[in-house]
């Protein structure tokens, strides 16, 4: 019985790898003797240029290679008119190898450059700069600016919405529910957000090679299934451990705000960068505005709870503290690429704590989520969030 066994168990490991075989024989043969056979057309060059820093006296532009073959960088031009540059560390560039090409130049604070690269075939690739700005390096009062432009806009405005919490404490059941699914609401309105920007992201710095769309729906979907998983043991373990469920669900709020805050903040950073951001009294305020509501989102789940302070401070820390962080990442090592993956990130959390809220509402006596509190909560709830995020 036992040989039975161990036999029928050979047979399926074998019947699974099988196809594998022949699919490594088939990629094989793609790139080994079919390759002719297949290569019906030219492929062409394509080149991006991810970054271009304005230095002391100096344009430096990070390329690229996103084609599918080798190219050599030729030479560079500002404004069309050909520039003396040098390559670092060289001028041959494999398939999504990158290289600096700095190009001594005396450029105006604010003036509008075009920067163009050419390779050894004659293609030429350029990129648009508004207006110019000083490359940020990381000093002392940079990091400062930093922190406190990410307490205006991140900490301080998510403690403010924590203040609502003594008032939904009095309200009745009903509305009670009408405050959950105004946090639904806003969360999904935050999601939505961050789906956009993640978009905007790709299509304006992302090279296409990259496939920007798929990359954002990608990861969306891969955060929302790992975070509702995570979210199911943390509610299931909260039960047995003596954390009580809004506590659970409150913090998994918390968790998905501040994922999509630290997108925010790497926004916030490489704007400040580029020198196309000014922070001004007006944003400042539109920032404190939208991000208000995200402390109202934390506090609506913990309003039954006691003793609870400590907690909603610390939540509140979670959610606020990332737009700093991100910040600092945004400002001095932007990454494309890395802010559209964070961006994603938070939006397949965010649309995680929906499902949860909307779950936890169902459980506590509106089964079928239609009554005009949890209808109109929802409403009101996206409704904010868009007139807040006018004024940023």
């Amino acid at each position: 019985m036992e040989l039975s066994n161990k036999s029928s168990k050979g047979k399926m490991i074998v019947s699974g790898v099988i196809p594998f075989v022949f699919l490594v024989i088939l990629i094989a043969y793609i790139f080994g003797p079919g390759s002719d056979l297949l290569d019906l057309g030219t492929p062409l060059p394509e080149i991006t240029l991810e970054k271009v820093d304005f230095i002391d006296s100096e344009i430096q532009v990070t390329v690229r290679n996103t084609g599918p073959i080798p190219v050599e960088v030729a030479m560079a031009d500002i404004n069309d008119r050909i520039q003396p540059a040098a390559v670092e560390p060289d001028r041959f560039l494999e398939r999504y190898e990158t290289t600096l090409v700095r190009i001594p130049f005396e450029w105006n604070e604010a003036e509008p450059y075009r920067v163009g690269i050419t390779i050894e075939d004659g293609t030429r690739f350029e990129k648009e700069i508004e207006a110019a700005a000083p490359a940020l390096e990381p000093t002392v009062d940079l990091v400062v600016f930093f922190a406190i432009i990410g307490t205006y806009v991140g900490i301080i405005p998510v403690m403010i919405g924590l203040l609502w919490l003594p008032f939904i404490k009095k309200i009745s059941k009903q509305k009670y529910h009408f405050f959950l699914a105004l946090t639904a609401g806003l969360l999904l309105f935050l999601g939505i957000d961050s789906v956009e920007e993640a978009l905007e992201v790709s299509k304006e710095n992302l090279a296409g090679s990259f496939n920007g769309a798929l990359l954002v729906a990608t990861v969306l979907v891969a955060s929302f299934l790992g975070l509702y998983y995570a979210g199911e043991k943390l509610v299931n373990r909260a039960k047995s451990s003596g954390i009580t469920k809004p506590v659970a669900i409150a913090l998994m709020i918390s968790i998905g705000i501040g994922l999509h805050n630290f997108g925010e903040g790497l926004a916030i950073g490489a704007a400040v960068g580029l020198g196309s951001i000014a922070f001004s009294t007006f944003l400042i305020v539109g920032f404190a505005l939208h991000n208000t509501t995200e402390g109202i989102a934390i506090a609506s789940p913990m309003s039954r709870e006691k003793k609870v302070i400590r907690k909603l401070a610390v939540m509140g820390m979670i959610a606020g503290v990332p737009v700093i962080f991100g910040a600092w990442i945004g400002g001095f090592v932007y990454s494309p690429f890395t802010s559209v993956v964070f961006l994603s990130i938070g939006a397949g959390a965010i649309f995680q704590v929906v499902i949860t809220i909307l779950k936890w509402v169902r459980e506590e006596g509106d089964k079928n989520l239609s009554s005009a509190a949890v209808a109109s909560g929802f409403v009101v709830g996206m409704v904010v969030m868009y007139l807040t995020s006018i004024l940023v």
